[in-house]
């Protein structure tokens, strides 16, 4: 297995990889990867069995912690597997991926979130096994809200109730290319409630919808020409990530993210199977928002898991 540190000579190899890969996201590709290149530095690998390109590490290293995180601004990494490759050679990857971090760059920890299953598009969780088979500790656990719609549990009878009485409001739900309405709505509300901002700043938001323009969307509540709420949405293989959404104090009182959520699940890529709504946790994992998840859970999600494993080289 010859393993090859990227340069950005290899990214329409490396983003033609993603698109035919087993479990990859647009949020691997290197457009995506790069938009924070200034915040992390670089340390990811692609993976060759001759002239075969077989995987590829999303990563970047911390030099002053000897870290290598796959991914640490991302919210999953991994490794990213082709359809031909089998279960031993990703063990036989692995090892080498181990040795080669710890003599070449004096890795001593390797931080690792694997990429949930649903977001597969074929079986790809060799590299749980390969993180088994190294004694890796389970780091951190989130727990995320994920409706099923191949059997779709239908939202509650306090949901239903809270649609009707926004449709009563007169909210309407469409899309838009604007963030700047619901940015402030956004950040208005993390800030009061939460003392933080958005993960993407504004600017950050627009270019990626620049580049991702299919796979970024941005859909508005609002009665009228106000707007009261929003989600921006990840499409990706068979499922959409609801990635931001908020309302204004009217809009929560009305009912806006019930009417939204309602919206995207039903009428937004009715043939993608999963919506996922995001997780509940707080403080890495170890707090549940039980307000919170009760909402998520009312609309019909249940719950899977986001996992970080550290292992020590």
């Amino acid at each position: 297995m010859q393993i090859v540190r990227y340069t950005k000579e290899y990214k329409d190899a490396w983003d033609t990889f993603v698109d035919k890969s087993k479990n990859g996201t647009f949020l691997l590709k290197r457009n995506f990867m790069e938009y924070h290149s200034d915040r992390f530095r670089d340390c990811s690998f692609l993976f060759f069995e001759g002239n075969k390109l077989l995987a590829l590490l999303p990563a970047n290293i911390n030099e002053d912690t000897y870290t290598l995180y796959s991914h640490q601004g991302l919210t999953y990494g991994g490794l990213l597997l082709s359809r031909e490759i089998m279960a031993c050679q990703v063990l036989q990857l692995f090892d080498e991926l181990l040795a080669y971090l710890h003599e070449n760059l004096q890795v001593e920890k390797l931080i690792y979130k694997p990429i949930p299953h649903i977001y597969h598009n074929y079986p790809s969780e060799e590299d749980l096994y390969a993180l088994f088979r190294h004694k890796a500790v389970l780091q951190q656990r989130l727990l995320s809200s994920v409706i099923d719609k191949k059997d779709v549990i239908p939202f509650s009878r306090i949901r239903k109730r809270h649609i009707r009485k926004a449709q009563e409001a007169g909210m309407t739900v469409c899309g838009s290319t604007d963030f700047t309405a619901f940015w402030k709505i956004l950040n208005n509300r993390l800030s009061s409630k939460y003392h933080v901002n958005s993960v993407h700043t504004q600017k950050e938001i627009e270019y990626l919808y620049s580049l991702f323009p299919e796979q970024i969307q941005l859909f508005e509540v609002r009665i009228g020409e106000v707007v009261v709420g929003g989600c921006v949405i990840f499409i990706m293989n068979d499922l959409i990530h609801i990635q931001y959404s908020s309302a204004t104090e009217e809009g929560m009182e009305l009912g806006a993210l019930d009417l939204l959520f309602y919206h995207v699940t039903y009428e937004v890529c009715p043939e993608k199977r999963y919506i996922d709504i995001g997780n509940s946790n707080e403080q890495g994992g170890w707090v549940l928002n039980e307000n919170l998840i009760f909402r998520k859970e009312t609309c019909g999600a249940r719950a899977i898991v986001f996992d970080t494993y550290e292992l020590n080289l």
